[in-house]
């Protein structure tokens, strides 16, 4: 079957810059120019959440790991940690002198990366929103940044059209990609973390080995690419562009699958959910569409690296290999060695580790709220107390 659009939301005032899925499809995330956050509802009759406290265009969202946290950056400068729950609580802190272009989690939560116009990435600790440290090699704005999968590495895409990736211990540039013929709009680590893939003005989408730092594919559309997103198998990518469609790419051979039309006006950004079944997408029409995806029921099998076209939509170009490291399953021999009762184990730890985790997430951002309004509190007794004392000394004199 081909991707279905199964649901689209309204209630965006502006563009929609930004989308993405919470761990478990409950609920979906969108930040637009109108300065605000929505929370939409997985369940159909469910209210959505307007979240207000940005004071310019809201340019990126994300869930953490857990679904207990949501991050935005915005055109004020600021990031911002939200409780996604019907109180919209959040903490804000001061991240860059420029723009907050992007962010994005780790894959444990403990970290976030911020990208901005101020040229410089920067990584925070979640939990206090302490910064750690800035990398800043880039000449122009950064448009995007993203951990990798195991969190060593970090890579980023900027208006100097270059993709570069960096060591998060040793926080040095370890490789500069230069292909990219405009600004660079967007970029991800495949799930496997061996390759990445960024797209941008140009009107490319570009996949590169970060082992051998080499080119592995390129595609070549007609219009500009805004955002990009992997399915959880690594077999497919799936862009959004300004000529208003979404297009599917089958990484294993290579190819345009599919083009879907919906955004009436360009389609800005797209994100596949944490299982792959579906995919959403926002464009400056201002609304958010979901979409089913349909297209390949036994994407999880193993598969093996095949020859893959390094070109289409009428770009002729040599085969290459490609090799990302493509996501597994087990087969069922394999499978069959496991018991059931070791499966059902294994499942119950790591939901019982995954609320700890998400409880800790919820537990230390209402403690960083308390410290804010604290801090509040205090700010202002210090204008009372300075108050009342030029009052006396004005009485005194």
């Amino acid at each position: 079957e081909d991707p279905s659009l199964e649901r689209h939301f309204k209630g965006h005032r502006d563009a929609v810059t930004s989308v993405d899925f919470s761990r478990a499809k409950k609920q979906l995330v969108s930040g637009s120019m109108d300065s605000c956050l929505m929370i939409w509802s997985m369940k159909p009759q469910m209210r959505a959440y307007r979240f207000l406290g940005h004071k310019d265009a809201v340019l990126c969202v994300q869930f953490s790991p857990s679904g207990h946290l949501v991050a935005s950056g915005s055109r004020d400068k600021t990031v911002r940690l939200w409780i996604p729950s019907v109180k919209g609580e959040s903490t804000v802190f001061k991240a860059h002198t420029g723009t907050v272009r992007s962010v994005h989690f780790s894959s444990d939560g403990q970290s976030l990366v911020t990208a901005s116009d101020d040229k410089t990435i920067k990584v925070w600790t979640v939990h206090r929103q302490k910064f750690l440290f800035s990398l800043s090699q880039h000449i122009n704005w950064v448009r995007c940044a993203r951990f990798s999968p195991d969190g060593r590495l970090i890579v980023s895409s900027s208006d100097d059209k270059t993709v570069k990736l960096w060591d998060k211990t040793s926080r040095e540039c370890i490789h500069s990609f230069c292909e990219h013929g405009g600004f660079v709009n967007h970029v991800d680590f495949h799930p496997s973390g061996n390759c990445i893939a960024a797209g941008g003005t140009d009107s490319t989408v570009k996949l590169w080995d970060v082992r051998m730092n080499r080119l592995l594919q390129h595609y070549q559309g007609n219009s500009v690419v805004n955002s990009l997103s992997f399915h959880p198998s690594g077999n497919y990518l799936v862009t959004a562009s300004s000529d208003s469609t979404l297009k599917i790419l089958d990484l294993l051979e290579g190819r345009l699958l599919y083009t879907l039309h919906g955004h009436q006006g360009p389609a800005t950004c797209v994100a596949f959910s944490r299982d792959g079944d579906l995919f959403a997408s926002g464009g400056s029409d201002e609304q958010v569409m979901v979409w089913k995806t349909n297209f390949d029921a036994d994407y999880g099998d193993a598969v093996k690296p095949q020859k893959c076209v390094s070109s289409v939509d009428g770009t002729r170009g040599t085969a290459v290999e490609m090799d990302c490291g493509t996501l597994h399953k087990k087969t069922k021999t394999q499978d069959s060695v496991r018991t059931q009762e070791q499966q059902e184990e294994e499942t119950s730890l790591a939901n019982t580790l995954e609320h700890i985790m998400g409880q800790l997430d919820v537990l230390t951002q209402t403690v960083s709220i308390l410290e804010q309004r604290l801090t509040l509190t205090e700010d202002k007794l210090k204008e009372c107390l300075e108050t009342q004392q030029k009052i006396i000394q004005n009485k005194t004199n």
